[in-house]
């Protein structure tokens, strides 16, 4: 089987559980540390499907790579081989196609609800699943691309999540594990700036009950990466 492709652009925004649910899947992956200068594939067909996790910055940015990751991705959904965003890289496939990125109305940071969507392709990938606990960090937010289907949503932030055929971009965060939640909880201070509100969590809230939270995420992950995975390229 051809390998998963997972796009870094920022060294503590690895993969984290994404690479121990394709590991558990027995998928062979492999890591472009994009941050260090791995250089950006034109081409997507060497690989399964193409993840593209987060990072500090705004797709918005004049960076090199943004422009050719979000040309990777125009020919990834082409091709029909299946894309999956987090974050950063949920907002880079929805710049990719046609989209707009924008400041959301506030910064969301810390653990918060969000709500599935009532519809079938919302229940196609959560199944029964209405809730759930998810963990965000973002000031930026996406609109939906020409097709798109919005699925989750949170009180902060309207387009938690959308889809578009096999592709799956999202806004919060489910590849969480309790090691990256505390290496982001180091740069609270430097990312809040002294903002605060029902948005915005400390560090101490976030890392309470922490394991059982993650636990319970990495579950919602399962439903998702299992649904995505199914459109891989053989």
């Amino acid at each position: 089987m051809k390998p998963v492709a997972i796009f870094r652009h920022s060294a503590t925004e690895g993969p984290a559980y994404f690479v121990t649910y394709l590991d558990a899947h027995r998928i062979p992956w492999v890591l472009l540390k994009v941050d260090a200068g791995d250089a950006v594939p034109a081409d997507p067909a060497a690989f399964a499907g193409l993840v593209f996790m987060g990072g500090p910055m705004s797709v918005n940015d004049d960076l090199s790579w943004v422009a050719e990751e979000a040309a990777l991705v125009r020919r990834a959904v082409a091709d029909g081989i299946p894309t999956l965003g987090h974050c950063l890289g949920g907002q880079l496939m929805a710049k990719a196609l046609g989209a707009a990125i924008s400041r959301n109305p506030v910064r969301e940071i810390g653990w918060g609800a969000v709500t599935v969507r009532d519809s079938s392709l919302a229940r196609h990938w959560f199944g029964d699943l209405r809730t759930f606990l998810s963990f965000h960090w973002h000031g930026e937010t996406f609109t939906l691309p020409e097709g798109a289907t919005c699925i989750l949503e949170s009180p902060w932030c309207a387009n938690q999540a959308f889809v578009l055929g096999p592709h799956l971009g999202m806004q919060c965060h489910v590849e969480m594990t309790p090691e990256l939640i505390r290496a982001w909880c180091k740069d609270w201070d430097t990312e809040v700036r002294g903002m605060a509100g029902p948005s915005v969590q400390t560090p101490e809230q976030m890392e309470q009950d922490i394991g059982a939270r993650v636990q319970a995420l990495n579950a919602v992950a399962d439903r998702l990466y299992d649904r995505w995975i199914e459109g891989l390229k053989g």
